[in-house]
């Protein structure tokens, strides 16, 4: 699987192996999903920076979608995820 942002599935799993951040919820009103919608910010292991955007279904990871983030997108997870 490769995601339209050219984002492989193997990079989402590194990304999640790599977060050293929290996981930030989605609160605006278009993006409001229940289960809530995710995010965070994290390396893959070659050091591409990708966002990572998910539902928690029970057991279930749902990837809503990943790719490299903008500047904004930094600086929000920054600033939240501790």
């Amino acid at each position: 699987m490769v995601t339209r942002h050219k984002v492989s599935e193997a990079e989402i799993h590194e990304a999640f192996a790599s977060r050293d951040g929290g996981i930030l919820e989605d609160t605006r009103a278009e993006n409001r999903t229940i289960p809530p919608t995710l995010w965070f910010i994290a390396e893959t292991f070659k050091g591409r920076l990708l966002k990572i955007v998910f539902i928690q279904d029970g057991e279930n990871t749902i990837i809503k979608t990943a790719y490299e983030p903008n500047r904004e997108e930094i600086r929000i997870y920054d600033k939240y995820k501790d």
